[in-house]
């Protein structure tokens, strides 16, 4: 696609479709303007992470609570709406707005529209592969579980969706939930001679053997680019074990030094770390390693419209985090001379489902993927009156609406799920299909459980998930957001130490017993041998049996010593 036909489709789109709103930046100027990137240098990369399988476009609402501690307080990625907006110089009200905050949410999606999609991504990639020959696209993972359609083919869907887009290289996280064997099957398969597989921190466990290639090398306009994969190190703790029995994790910052090395000393001019970190992680991460010219970042889902420059040993890296659910395309242009990087421009860029025309041969093989699943996908399950939403370091509308089903359908008093980050949005009057539900919940540990924990029990466990979120220490934080919380209500001081955050847990009024045992519903259990209902199943019950389901009303805990902080909203 030349520059010529781009700018006219984009004109055309214009034409029948978005209408701006009035108090938008952008409003009376055309949306082939917003799309125009200006080359810069002679290496270019493109960076998707975390779309979790959602191939059409969805409605995604960014976070009001992205809490930093320590060093972290204030600084990115922990900002969120107007702190983000004037960090990053960003006016309240424009197609940016919409996308990197949760301001207005529900009267921007109205105005704006859905984001992401695959089709209309691959116009975009399209368009910036012909300005910029010999980019490289680069997946940062968690791109085969997220939807219905992922889970009923194995990730079958993303892999030929992945490979129709023109994928370079990817890392993974929770593609290694589908299980090693099928892992290996895509890599070894589909992958052959056509995506890199990359991550050098998985290694065998008997001998320490890596399972993927640690790095690979590429040439762009004349020069060797290294592009090296760090798959998510908790892997095994944060997602069943019993799926990856014979391989090991880690953030290995050690052996990542020595892969750094040995690509330099092959040849490359710049080098690249594909991350599934989180960028806490990778920010630390980039003050020890030398040698990484660029992070591209993504696990903690974080939208970081410019990059972060982190000064080491040896000179500096610019660490970035892509956002979520195929909402943005990452583009880092960087001008190599000499043997080595002397300058950069970088965009985050919104894909607006309004702005950019679908392509058309991968519409055509999102249409055959959804095809034999038409019908279960668009099952009205009730409608909703209110937001749903997920993303925030606690509960979010749709957790909400997973605990109170949780509590009604498995008689529980108190309610646990997991602090997952992926889930798209629904706007107030929307329905809610079994598709929207299973954005939610498309794991292949779906299991939902009804235990009996002392309220001892209760308090460890908490202690031990925010401790987990608010370590000081990037290194001691293994993913996700607070477990999420139903019936129970609880004080939470994220700067304090493990042992000390949570304090005043009462149920129904009545402080927690510690010797006491109470009737606790959960799903997504890590241990093997677990069995029950799947999740699904548990939520779709209770949203036929009422139909509507009213706006949610949050059982958030209270916040305690965190006055001020620009991770609040």
């Amino acid at each position: 696609m030349t520059r010529r036909e781009f700018l006219q489709v984009l004109a055309a789109a214009a034409a029948a479709g978005l209408a701006l709103d009035s108090r938008s930046a952008l409003a009376g100027t055309q949306p082939e303007k917003f799309y125009q990137l200006p080359r810069f240098g002679n290496v270019s990369l493109l960076h998707l992470t975390d779309c979790h399988a959602q191939l059409l476009p969805i409605y995604f609402r960014e976070p009001n609570l992205n809490i930093g501690v320590g060093a972290a307080a204030g600084q990115p990625p922990h900002l969120v709406g107007e702190a983000l907006l004037k960090r990053y110089g960003i006016r309240p009200g424009t197609l940016e707005a919409y996308a990197f905050t949760h301001l207005d949410f529900v009267q921007a999606a109205r105005t704006y529209g859905k984001v992401g999609g695959f089709a209309h991504l691959a116009t975009l990639v399209k368009w910036l592969r012909a300005e910029r020959p010999g980019a490289l696209l680069l997946d940062g993972g968690d791109t085969w579980q997220g939807s219905a359609t992922a889970l009923w083919t194995r990730g079958q869907d993303m892999v030929d969706a992945c490979l129709q887009l023109g994928v370079d290289v990817m890392t993974g996280h929770w593609e290694f939930t589908l299980g090693a064997e099928r892992v290996k099957e895509v890599v070894e398969k589909d992958f052959k001679g056509r995506i890199a597989f990359v991550a050098q921190n998985v290694k065998t466990t008997d001998f320490g053997d890596p399972v993927f290639e640690p790095y690979v090398i590429r040439e762009v306009n004349g020069v060797p680019v290294a592009i090296i994969g760090q798959a998510f190190p908790y892997t095994p703790i944060a997602n069943p074990r019993y799926m990856v029995p014979d391989w090991t994790f880690g953030i290995q910052d050690d052996r990542l030094q020595k892969v750094v090395d040995e690509a330099r000393s092959k040849g490359a001019q710049v080098v690249v770390l594909l991350s599934h970190n989180g960028m806490d992680v990778d920010l630390k991460l980039a003050s020890r390693v030398t040698g990484i010219d660029v992070i591209l970042g993504g696990h903690t889902h974080d939208v970081v419209p410019q990059p972060s420059v982190v000064k080491n040993a040896k000179g500096q890296t610019l660490v970035t985090n892509g956002g979520s659910n195929g909402k943005f395309l990452g583009v880092m242009d960087l001008e190599v001379k000499g043997g080595k990087v002397t300058g950069y421009r970088y965009r985050l860029v919104p894909v607006f489902a309004n702005l950019l025309p679908p392509d058309r041969e991968m519409e055509q093989l999102i249409r055959k993927i959804r095809a034999p699943y038409e019908d279960k996908l668009n099952e009205t399950l009730a409608v909703s009156e209110g937001l749903l939403y997920r993303r925030g370091n606690f509960n979010g509308s749709f957790d909400q609406v997973i605990l109170d089903a949780l509590m009604a359908v498995k008689g529980a008093e108190i309610a646990f799920s997991p602090g997952f980050r992926w889930g798209t949005t629904i706007l107030p009057g929307e329905p809610i299909t079994m598709e929207r539900l299973m954005d939610q919940t498309a794991i292949t540990y779906p299991y939902a459980t009804l235990t009996e924990l002392t309220g001892e029990q209760i308090k460890m466990i908490l202690e031990d998930v925010c401790d987990n979120l608010f370590n000081p220490d990037p290194y001691l934080q293994q993913g996700g957001d607070m477990v999420r919380v139903g019936g129970l209500q609880y004080t939470c001081a994220p700067n304090e130490t493990m042992g000390r955050r949570i304090s005043q847990m009462t149920l129904k009024g009545k402080p927690l017993d510690p010797a006491k045992k109470y009737k606790v519903a959960g799903w997504a259990p890590v241990a093997e041998g677990a069995s029950g209902e799947p999740i699904w199943e548990v939520v779709a019950q209770y949203l036929r049996d009422r139909k509507t389901i009213p706006a949610p009303k949050l059982n958030l805990p209270k916040l305690v010593g965190v006055k001020g902080n620009p991770g609040i909203a």
